[in-house]
């Protein structure tokens, strides 16, 4: 299990400058990820401002909950944390299967333990809706990981995404004006820190 607080840049990119980024840089790591996304009928985590999925990966796989931070160490940037469980493969994608019939789904750990003490009785959790995202993890300017990332949603809609994740915000921020200089792209009140799960639900089909 791991328990951290993520600070990160998100911005949705043109197609054109997604592609220029994934070849400007070292790629450190390039692989496809599958995330289920689950929440009560009555949504009652997005309510609370918490994301709970499942990424399946080749040969292993996670269950996260991203949950607000009570004392945020900046403002600039999206900033949550994180909890994870690592999960064996085979039991994650027989989860997934179960979902994806309608059951409700069950976690255990540290992720079970925090729907429990925030919320007491078991939740009715349910598949919501899922994406594909094929992840490039790349070194840009000065070493700071970037994080580039094509996904693909139920109704076949795709977009592309920059994300910088570092706990210092004051790097963040001039690796993400010096990339905005470089490729010509601007962070902007509609492409900037849309979540995931967010684009999901709005590119959802009936599960």
């Amino acid at each position: 299990m791991t328990k951290n607080t993520e600070i990160e840049a998100k911005t949705l990119l043109t197609k054109e400058v997604y592609q220029k980024l994934c070849t400007a840089f070292p790629v450190k790591s390039d692989f496809v990820q599958a995330n289920y996304y689950f929440d009560t009928p009555d949504s009652l985590l997005k309510k609370h401002q918490i994301s709970c999925r499942v990424r399946l990966f080749t040969d292993h796989a996670e269950q996260t909950l991203k949950v607000p931070h009570s004392k945020l160490v900046q403002h600039d940037f999206h900033e949550a944390v994180e909890i994870n469980d690592d999960l064996k493969l085979a039991a994650a994608q027989k989860l997934v299967q179960h979902a994806e019939k309608g059951t409700i789904v069950t976690f255990n750990g540290n992720v079970e333990q925090y729907l429990q003490d925030n919320f007491g009785s078991q939740l009715n959790l349910h598949l919501q809706t899922f994406s594909k995202t094929h992840r490039i993890l790349a070194t840009g300017p000065e070493n700071c990981e970037l994080t580039l990332d094509a996904t693909t949603y139920p109704d076949s809609y795709e977009d592309y995404e920059l994300e910088i994740e570092n706990s210092n915000p004051t790097l963040i921020k001039k690796i993400l004006i010096s990339l905005e200089n470089s490729y010509n792209f601007k962070q902007t009140k509609t492409n900037t820190n849309q979540p995931k799960i967010a684009r999901a639900f709005s590119h959802c089909v009936r599960m």
